[in-house]
């Protein structure tokens, strides 16, 4: 697979990310577009479809946050293996490195300091769409937070930073929410 990109803005990240969730996808789909787009990859739209099955904690279960799925499938595309050589393969040590920084970046800088789906979603109605100021700005976090592991590893030059909000500033988004 080719990286075709030259440098990546972080703040674009984000606000593509946010942007395609508001659209239409799932926060793992959009993590997964937008790391395709941004890093110009060489592959078929199509594999964003693997990420749908991800959403709302892995099929409305609840479980591990869409958004962190979003980020860690596309660190496997990008850095995972596609041969089996053992669970020592310098190849798949990298990339489980590569994830755990990923989910535990996430856990540290989300507003409650969890990875699960229904922990982060427990006071909102899902039927009502009332989670989804917060799931956007999940999402932002999560595909920016890939896109700087996987400028750093690739040695591509970024620009801009993460917007993570403390949660204070988390809290006044709920009263006038990020634009969903």
């Amino acid at each position: 697979m080719e990286i075709k990109a030259k440098t990546i803005d972080l703040t674009k990240v984000q606000e593509m990310a946010e942007e395609s969730f508001r659209k239409g996808f799932f926060c793992c789909e959009a993590v997964m577009e937008t790391i395709i787009e941004q890093f110009e990859l060489d592959v078929p739209r199509e594999l964003i479809g693997m990420a749908s099955g991800m959403a709302v904690g892995v099929g409305k279960s609840g479980c591990i946050c869409g958004a962190l799925n979003g980020g860690v499938l596309a660190i496997g595309m990008i850095c995972g293996r596609s041969e089996q050589k053992g669970p020592m393969d310098p190849q798949v040590v990298k990339c489980l490195s590569m994830t755990k920084e990923l989910h535990d970046w996430f856990r540290e800088n989300n507003t409650k300091k969890v990875a699960c789906c229904r922990i982060l979603t427990k006071e909102f109605d899902m039927s009502q769409g009332q989670h989804k100021a917060q799931c956007i700005y999940y999402t932002g976090i999560c595909a920016a937070k890939t896109a700087e592991i996987l400028a750093r590893e690739f040695g591509i030059p970024t620009t801009g930073e993460i917007r993570v909000l403390t949660h204070d500033e988390y809290l006044k988004t709920r009263i006038a929410p990020l634009g969903a």
